[in-house]
């Protein structure tokens, strides 16, 4: 390595240091963040991962509690929840072992599907761990919620889901799949629903579908198991990500003003977020638009709505908030 490369790296870990000092020091100790989506993966255990692919030079190296605390830990993050990256059933065990070994970790969202032959026998299994809070389904490996939900044994899979006290997460939400949890909710209305990245959610133009998009999800908004993360945030901009809170925030404020304070909570995306922004910048970001609307809701946002949510339990000191 050249001595001007040498140089390049010492102050692109300076300015990354820097601004995990900056963010850490503008977040008072009075509000913990629980950080409610993660990755945990390994490329370098044996037989690798099915995500992310090896191309992925941004993100294709181990993600492990332990490197993620290093991260987070000095922004004032508690804890986290790691969903699911893998339709591997034996992943499931994996991501539970890794998370157990780190107390940061609070819970695990894992990956079943619903109906299937070995649904009801690995639920109940899983659900003995306390660390496992539910399973993930929606717009990846391939499936489609408003199809599969009318197979037989879907939807009494979900009744057992919600009568374990377990939680459905989505993933990678469209108007589609809005209309499907709509669908599910309707049908098993005890269960928690959690939609991830609504921000990023593509939203139609302006007509009848739009209207459609919009009533779903003030439909949803009236279930009280139903919440929201406002995850996926930074979008780029011509050749730059766009980090300014007042960007975002007509974006925010449509979900904001919809499922209101007690229904949205707080996820990085890490590192899948690394694509576009630093996770001190991807915390900044949305904490820039949170405090505007008071320590009220920055506490909720940041970890009381994540108890409600998952119903996950404290593993350290820190994460017994008051």
């Amino acid at each position: 390595m050249h001595r001007r490369d040498v140089l390049k790296l010492a102050a692109s870990a300076g300015a990354e240091w820097a601004a995990t000092q900056r963010f850490a020091a503008a977040i008072p100790p009075i509000i913990p963040i629980l950080d409610a989506h993660i990755h945990l993966f390994d490329p370098e255990r044996p037989g690798g991962v099915l995500w992310p692919e090896p191309r992925d030079s941004v993100i294709y190296k181990p993600a492990l509690p332990e490197r993620y605390e290093k991260i987070a830990a000095p922004l004032g993050v508690v804890g986290a929840i790691a969903i699911e990256a893998s339709p591997l059933a034996s992943d499931n065990d994996w991501v539970l072992r890794v998370a157990a070994a780190n107390p940061v970790m609070v819970g695990v969202v894992g990956d079943l599907v619903p109906g299937a032959p070995d649904y009801l026998k690995e639920l109940e299994r899983l659900q003995s761990n306390p660390l496992f809070l539910g399973i993930r389904y929606g717009n990846l490996w391939k499936r489609d919620l408003g199809l599969d939900a009318k197979k037989p044994g879907f939807v009494s899979g979900l009744k057992a889901l919600a009568g374990f006290g377990l939680v459905l997460e989505s993933a990678n939400p469209d108007p589609g799949l809005v209309r499907a949890i709509v669908e599910v909710s309707d049908q098993v209305p005890e269960l928690r629903i959690v939609i991830d990245h609504l921000p990023a959610a593509p939203v139609p133009a302006a007509g009848p579908t739009r209207d459609a998009y919009r009533a779903n999800l003030r439909h949803l908004s009236r279930n009280p198991n139903v919440f929201i993360k406002l995850s996926e945030i930074p979008v780029r901009v011509g050749q730059q990500v766009e980090m300014k809170p007042a960007y975002y925030r007509e974006r925010l404020d449509a979900i904001w003003d919809v499922f209101g304070e007690d229904h949205i909570l707080f996820g990085s995306d890490w590192p899948n977020s690394d694509h576009l922004a630093s996770f001190a910048d991807t915390l900044g970001l949305v904490r820039g638009y949170v405090e505007q609307r008071g320590p009220q809701a920055c506490q909720k946002f940041f970890w009381k709505n994540s108890i409600a949510a998952y119903r996950w339990r404290a593993r350290r000191a820190n994460q017994r908030f008051s």
